[in-house]
Order: C-alpha cells, then structure tokens, then sequence
C-alpha cells in the first residue's frame, strides 16, 4: 500500500516529525511511504536538530515510487525555501499548498492508496486557488459531491468524535445548525463506523448545543426545536442515535464509553474533551468521500518548532489509521457486492 504524506508547513515541527518517525525503516513492513516534501528542507532540519534522519528515495513523480522503501518527491525542485522555524511565512504556505496538490492528484490518479497530511496554517495557506478553512472542505471540495459528504471525525481507540459543524466561528455555529444536517451527518458518521471501522450497527450518542440541554428551553431551545426531531428521524431509519446530552457531565461521567462514536455540535465542543483524552494518539479522519484521508490531531506546533520537543505518537497512528481505514473499507465494500446467496426451502402456508 502506498500511503502519500504530504509535509504541511515548513516551520513547524512537521519535518521534525518525518525525520523521527522515518529513522528505522519499521514502517516499510505495513506499507510504502511516500513523502510529499524538500531534501533540502529535510537536510536542513536533520543538521540543525542533529537527527538521525533516513535514507530516501528521491524522485521527481509518483511514477518512480519503488516499493516498501521510503519515497521523497521533491514537490519544490531546486527552490531552497527559506525556513524559519516558529513563523508563519507565505512561501511556508505556499510550500504546503504545492505538496497537497500534488498528493491529491496522484491519490485521484491511483498513483498512491490513502493520504496522510501534515498540519498547515490555515492563513498562510490562503491563495488564489486555495481559500478553504482546512484541509477537510478543501478534500470535499475535490473528491465530493451530492452522494459524498465530508464528516470530520476524531479518532482513537478510545473514542471517535464527529462534528455537526467544523471551522466556524462560535457565533455563526446555532444558525448553521438544523434538523437536515444533523440528520446527513449522522447518517454520514452512521455508515463510515459500520464501513472505515468494522463497528455494525453502531451506537451514537449526540450532544446537546446548549447548557444542560437548554434545560427545557430556559438555555435554548435547539434541543427541543431541531436535535429531538433529528435524532427521532434518525432512529426510523435503523440508526441507533441517542440524546442530546449535556457535553460537560457526558464527558464527565464517562458516558461516552458506553457508545461507538459522539456527535458534537461545534468543534471546540468535540475536540477538547477528544484531545484532552487521546491527545498523544488521536487521528483526524475525513469520512463520507471515496477517498482516506487522515492527519495528526495536533497543529503546526509553532511554539515547539526548531527545539526537538515534539512526538511523534499522533502522526504514527495517522498512518496506522490510514491502512487500517482503507483495508476495512476495501474488504467490507467488497463483501456486500458479492453476498452470499440465499438457499433455504419456504414452509408452506398451509403447513402446520
């Protein structure tokens, strides 16, 4: 399996993260990395960092992969970008932009099976042709479509957390929040449990938007108005949704291991009781599009960049995830188009 990574923005520990993680040739076992990336930028930090570093295979395109070694393809040819580790430039985003595009080209294009990517600053990253808020809309935005909806979901083995909705900010978060999106969404994260992660006829538990669950409708009226009838809905459809629940005592109390996966409302909402419990090997996963995509859970560790501080636990569950998302995907989409017939003789009616 050839899993394309993609090196996000330069000046934070990304490279860090790929040398470390890239210093014994472990992960070639599972699978072919193929790193979305600058030589120079990676020889930079090895001798900056003094890092072990790895032996690569450097190449120009995804056609000149060679199997179960570690591939570079040098997304920037002779630039030598300017790194500053800890500050956000534009050639850092710049830099990013290039190696996502062209990772995402090749996964349309087969050359590589799933794409693992490494944390980008969202400002910097903006351009003319690219003015999405992450990663995951810009990913829905090229694979995506009326049939394929993109869902954030968090994952550990712990615990998985999906988002209603994801970069927005907390004052636009209630009127982008209705009874037909909830109801897609739990749909989408309804099927990616039973699919990406082999879990049939998962349990979901929904949380609330407001405190206490609007406390009937003292705090809000969301509850009562739009999530009830959702999840009312949701359940005549076969899917086992439960709630809302109040999210500060849901996480509190320890509820959430009673169920397969958490529906939350707002991204703050979900990820800080997610990271606050799986920081150290949590995975953001793209479900509901006909591609795998994971990323760390963490961002560009700007504060921590240059200093050989930062682990690699999130990234290497990140591409764990990865091939295990897409061979449960693959074997599970290929056991329904082929079930197994039905043979049995009906008992007549007037049988007694």
């Amino acid at each position: 399996m050839k899993v394309g990574i993609t090196h996000g923005d330069l000046n934070g520990v990304n490279y860090e993260l790929l040398l470390k993680i890239f210093e014994d040739n472990s992960l070639t076992e599972l699978c072919t990395p193929v790193i979305y990336g600058s030589p120079r930028v990676a020889a930079w930090y090895k001798k900056t960092l003094d890092l072990p570093g790895f032996q690569c295979n450097v190449i120009e395109s995804a056609d000149n992969i060679r199997q179960k070694e570690i591939n570079m393809i040098n997304v920037l040819g002779v630039t030598e970008p300017e790194i500053t580790p800890g500050l956000s430039s534009e050639e850092a985003g710049r830099s990013a932009k290039i190696a996502l595009q062209r990772a995402v080209a090749d996964l349309r294009a087969g050359k590589i099976d799933v794409i693992v990517t490494s944390p980008i600053n969202k400002n910097n990253i903006q351009s003319e042709d690219f003015s999405y808020p992450g990663h995951t809309e810009f990913l829905e935005a090229e694979f995506g479509d009326e049939e394929n909806k993109s869902l954030m979901i968090m994952v550990s083995d712990r615990l998985k957390v999906a988002l209603v909705t994801t970069h927005l900010p907390l004052k636009e978060v209630a009127g982008n929040i209705n009874e037909d999106v909830i109801l897609e969404k739990l749909r989408i994260f309804n099927r990616s449990l039973a699919l990406d992660f082999s879990l049939p006829h998962p349990k979901i538990a929904v949380l609330s938007l407001n405190p206490h669950s609007g406390d009937n409708g003292l705090l809000g009226d969301e509850e009562k108005n739009i999530i009830e009838p959702a999840l009312e809905k949701a359940r005549e459809e076969g899917i086992f949704a439960y709630g809302p629940y109040s999210a500060d005592g849901f996480f509190g109390s320890a509820n959430y291991l009673k169920f397969d996966g958490v529906l939350a409302m707002y991204h703050d909402q979900g990820l800080i009781p997610f990271k606050t419990i799986a920081m150290e090997k949590g995975v953001n996963f793209t479900a509901g599009l006909p591609i795998v995509r994971t990323s760390p859970d963490h961002g560009t560790g700007y504060d921590i960049a240059g200093k050989n501080q930062a682990t690699v636990g999130s990234l290497r569950e990140a591409i764990y995830w990865a091939i295990d998302i897409y061979r449960n995907r693959k074997r599970n989409l290929e056991a329904k188009s082929n079930p197994l017939k039905k043979y049995y003789n009906p008992v007549p009616k007037n049988r007694e």
